[in-house]
């Protein structure tokens, strides 16, 4: 081992030797007592503990013999000293052990040792590049997809509100719009039970240690990341804690003492069946009356509606050709069903409605038993015994060789609306 000078104190970190000077240490110590082990932050979080220990921009931590102890996250942003054997240094790294005098034995008794609550260091449970998500090589681009690109792309912070029926793709198509761009993306699904602590971050009993975990939210505004806050009008009251982040500032961390700032690209986008107010007729029970203050801090509010036939035709396809069993002529006529099915329901003649999503389990369920009705029946018997008869009827004249035309449509329109008249009689 290297003699120690007497300005500078050398550390072992898992065989790795490390020489800090007495700043080096003052800095590191005092960024890891005010916010705990493996807290990732920003340049100007670093400047301020500089300057309040009296200290310049530790500019030293950029250089790569360091970064065993103090890990570059992103262009501006480092992450301090993590968890027991997690990437970097673990606080008793950095923390000077007693000296030895070769007369005095040490009394271990006597030596005093600081408590810091450590911050879970993300990094061992995922890797940074799972973030983004996979180009679908079955996604088809419609509606406000572009739009969507457009936001994104800015890298602003512009929270969106995605509203529309269920199976019309509003968390789909952010997750491509992200992948499209590379963007990193977390999606926290939201209930009635979703507090400040599954968003912010809570403490965890970990290896007989408490520890500070980041919650999703915390994550994704350190790490500059598009947080999608899906199923938001199940959301209770409690989240009333993201009022400042949809402003676009800070959060402050209570149980830590702690300021959380977004990092550069951070945005917020939140799907929801309603636009907040609840569902009237009762299709999606469970959904919240949304507080009008919360819903004020969306700019905007994308409808997401379903694909054209066009379009649809297009998805519908791809997913047959894709299982190995291409046919077109099912695909249209199956997309012909879905929006005479469709009209019928806007005009209040029927309670359910056929979603795009249902036409791929379709598609999937004909690729197993290689049947159209079989697997229409078995993706349509979730419906009641009325609305399930009527959906297979009025399927069998479509396939018994009606092309729907725009006219033709009107009299699918009118075949399922006798179908359902002769229930009700």
């Amino acid at each position: 081992m290297k003699k120690r000078s007497s300005s500078n104190k050398t550390y072992i970190m898992r065989d790795v030797k490390m020489t800090y000077t007495e700043k080096q240490l003052k800095f590191l110590s005092a960024a890891i007592v005010k916010y705990g082990e493996g807290a990732v932050l920003a340049k100007k979080t670093i400047t301020e503990i500089a300057e309040e220990n009296g200290l310049k921009f530790p500019f030293w931590m950029t250089d790569a013999r360091r970064m065993g102890a103090f890990t570059k996250v992103s262009k501006d942003t480092y992450r301090l000293p993590a968890l027991n054997g997690g990437e970097g240094a673990t606080v008793a790294d950095v923390v000077p052990a007693p000296v030895v005098q070769p007369d005095r034995p040490v009394d271990t008794a006597s030596v005093e040792t600081k408590k810091v609550e450590s911050t879970l260091d993300m990094s061992t449970y995922f890797n940074p590049a799972e973030l983004i998500p996979k180009k679908d090589p079955l996604f088809v681009a419609h509606g406000h997809f572009s739009d969507l690109i457009k936001v994104l792309s800015s890298r602003k912070f512009y929270p969106v509100f995605e509203t529309g029926e269920s199976g019309t793709g509003k968390t789909y198509m952010t997750e491509q719009a992200c992948a499209k761009l590379k963007r990193e993306f977390i999606r926290v699904n939201i209930t009635v039970e979703t507090d400040e602590d599954d968003l912010l971050g809570h403490y965890a009993l970990i290896d007989g240690n408490t520890v500070w975990q980041d919650g999703p939210v915390v994550i994704a505004m350190e790490r500059g990341a598009v947080l999608l806050l899906d199923e938001i009008d199940l959301a209770s009251n409690k989240v009333m804690c993201l009022q400042p982040i949809l402003e676009g500032k800070g959060v402050y961390l209570k149980k830590i003492n702690r300021m959380v700032t977004p990092a550069a690209g951070f945005t917020v986008i939140a799907t929801a069946n309603t636009k907040g107010k609840g569902s009237e007729d009762g299709r999606f029970v469970f959904t919240n009356i949304l507080n009008e203050a919360f819903l004020e801090r969306f700019p905007i509010t994308m409808e997401v509606n379903y694909p054209s036939a066009q379009t649809e035709k297009k998805i519908v396809n791809k997913v047959l050709d894709s299982l190995g069993v291409p046919d077109s002529d099912f695909a249209e006529k199956l997309v012909n069903w879905a929006n005479a099915i469709r009209k019928t329901f806007y005009d209040g003649g029927i309670d359910e409605v056929i979603a795009t999503r249902r036409l791929v389990h379709i598609s999937n369920a004909f690729a197993i038993f290689g049947d159209r009705m079989k697997s229409i029946e078995m993706c349509v018997n979730r419906f009641d015994e009325d609305t399930k008869t009527s959906f297979l009827d009025l399927y069998s004249k479509i396939d018994a060789g009606v092309d729907l035309d725009e006219t033709e449509a009107e009299e699918a329109h009118r075949l399922l609306d006798e179908e359902n008249s002769d229930y009700e009689d």
